[in-house]
């Protein structure tokens, strides 16, 4: 790989971990607790997951100037992803039949407090 191109994408992954590290710290606020980062199986990866009683929110992070370009940098083969991660972590917890599930992401944009969006896809 050239040197350029390797240090742009570790430029781009300090920003992706400082965005989940801001994104963790704003769900946090709201009552969310942190129970996985990061999260990587086979199948795809999910930046956080959080809990907030039964509820557990899959949480897609997204570090770009507008809210509508963090928007739209989902596209169907990222959702496709986050879902089968996060079948695979409901499998391994005890109490996944009591749990509700949301797929959520955080919008970390430049000088604003990050934009919590609920519900941004819907899981199938």
């Amino acid at each position: 790989m050239e040197d350029s191109a390797r240090a742009r994408r570790q430029d781009h992954e300090r920003r992706g971990h400082r965005g989940e590290r801001i994104a963790s710290l704003a769900l946090m606020l709201k009552g969310y607790r942190i129970v996985a980062r990061r999260y990587r199986t086979r199948l795809g990866e999910i930046d956080l997951i959080a809990r907030r009683g039964s509820l557990v929110i899959f949480v897609e992070v997204k570090v770009r100037p507008t809210l509508v370009e963090a928007m739209e940098a989902i596209g169907r083969m990222s959702e496709q992803r986050i879902e089968a991660a996060a079948d695979l972590w409901l499998m391994r917890q005890p109490d996944h039949a009591r749990l509700s599930l949301r797929f959520d992401m955080v919008a970390v944009l430049p000088r604003r407090w990050p934009v919590h969006v609920p519900n941004v896809f819907q899981g199938s």
